[in-house]
């Protein structure tokens, strides 16, 4: 059985933002990753970051990674396991992994559940052909490992994933040859939209995918325009010759970890599905365990690094560790997520006021 103060499930940005700040508070922390490097989407997010200076604005994502390693690598009360999958929690408040091939039993006093959030599907005929891929398949493939994925995309989704998957497919010199979205208006910022079209890629709003076709791989895709009920119309079908159709339409929370932990859940739609109750503080309705970053709510990876500095200020509170400068860095946290969540028009903020809770409530 290993025992430690605190249990971090997930080494992405939120993750380890989290650990950052138990640490400096005095906790011992184990973080354990599935992947074989910590960073999460970091690691392959090659645009610069918006937001301030404590959220690394004009940092590209990597270069965000490494600055929280680095941080770590000088604590040595965080231990980080990579290979390592939390299978389980128990309601006796043991938690189970697999490191590196191994079976292991884990009893912290406190856990914060940072595991991400990942890719929606979407049905449509030949959605199952080599060539259809996530959009961030397409991004690992493209960033972390140097493999130009395409000659000619059609870009699902005019979100913030898909206008900034477009951009960097570009910049890797492969042809996109429009973006559709199903919605009336692009869901992204207009800076990375309004790139794009100068490039002349089309955005084409109130579109979704027909079919795709090809003959054991992807060979062609077809548009066609929706109509207020989401209904496709006829003769207004356009087809591209493309060898690639990248779905960016949305993540879900990777919420199963709560599930078996007993906390209460909520379906959000504007968070991306379940999620779980919690208080200001990211505390859900079991006591000693927190949230943070898109298993929360999907968001951007810089409200997923505040919510996670946040989880691991709230879990060092909650584990007693008597450091004055813990409320302070709170209210920073809550003021540096009020700012973020501000140019979002509502949506995100009222999927997270109905997720929120009073501390110890089980409402």
């Amino acid at each position: 059985m290993i025992h430690t103060d605190l249990l971090i499930c997930g080494a992405g940005p939120a993750g380890l933002s989290a650990a950052i700040e138990a640490g400096q508070a005095g906790a011992n922390v184990l973080v354990l990753e599935r992947a074989h490097m910590p960073g999460g989407q970091l690691v392959k997010q090659t645009h610069m970051f918006f937001g301030s200076e404590k959220q690394y604005a004009s940092y590209r994502g990597f270069d965000i990674s490494d600055i929280l390693l680095d941080q770590l690598a000088e604590m040595p009360n965080i231990k980080v396991e990579l290979n390592a999958t939390v299978l389980a929690a128990y309601d006796d408040g043991v938690w189970a992994a697999e490191i590196n091939g191994k079976y292991e039993k884990i009893k912290p006093k406190a856990a914060v559940v940072a595991t991400g959030a990942s890719e929606k599907p979407l049905l449509f005929p030949g959605n199952d052909l080599p060539g259809v891929y996530g959009a961030g398949a397409v991004q690992t493939m493209m960033n972390q490992y140097g493999i130009r994925p395409a000659q000619r995309v059609v870009m699902l989704g005019a979100g913030n994933i898909g206008l900034i998957v477009s951009y960097q497919l570009i910049q890797a010199d492969v042809a996109v040859l429009a973006i559709c979205d199903a919605a009336p208006q692009i869901g992204g910022y207009l800076v990375h939209a309004s790139k794009l079209t100068r490039m002349g890629v089309p955005i084409m709003t109130s579109h979704t995918v027909k079919r795709a076709e090809g003959d054991g791989k992807l060979e062609s895709v077809t548009l066609w325009e929706i109509d207020k009920n989401w209904q496709g119309i006829d003769g207004t079908e356009k087809t591209f010759a493309a060898d690639t159709l990248c779905v960016a339409v949305g993540l879900s929370p990777l919420s199963e970890l709560l599930w078996q932990a007993g906390c209460k859940m909520l379906y959000v739609p504007a968070l991306g599905g379940y999620v779980p109750y919690r208080d200001e503080l990211m505390r859900t309705t079991v006591p000693n365990i927190f949230v943070a970053g898109d298993v929360a709510g999907v968001e951007e990876a810089s409200s997923a690094m505040v919510t996670g500095r946040l989880a691991g200020l709230s879990a060092a509170d909650y584990l007693g560790i008597d450091v004055i400068a813990i409320q302070a860095k709170k209210e920073d946290c809550a003021a540096q997520l009020r700012s973020l969540r501000h140019g979002h028009g509502g949506r995100i903020l009222e999927g997270i006021k109905q997720a929120m809770i009073g501390v110890g409530s089980n409402a």
